[in-house]
């Protein structure tokens, strides 16, 4: 879990922001988008061919 120090003088937001960015650059809010609901293993597999064919350019 990514954890950052709040400087002195720092508001709130701004290390919010700074955690969040963190989270970003991580890729934990992409993971937890892509678990936030059951996805079958049939429609992974479409889906990763879909995109294949898009980076193709068909």
């Amino acid at each position: 879990m990514p954890a950052i120090r709040v400087r002195k003088n720092e508001s709130l937001d701004s290390a919010l922001r700074r955690f969040k960015k963190t989270l970003a650059r991580d890729g934990i809010l992409a993971e937890v988008k892509k678990r936030a609901h059951y996805e079958k293993p049939s429609v992974r597999r479409k889906k990763k061919a879909q995109a294949a064919a898009r980076k193709r350019g068909k």
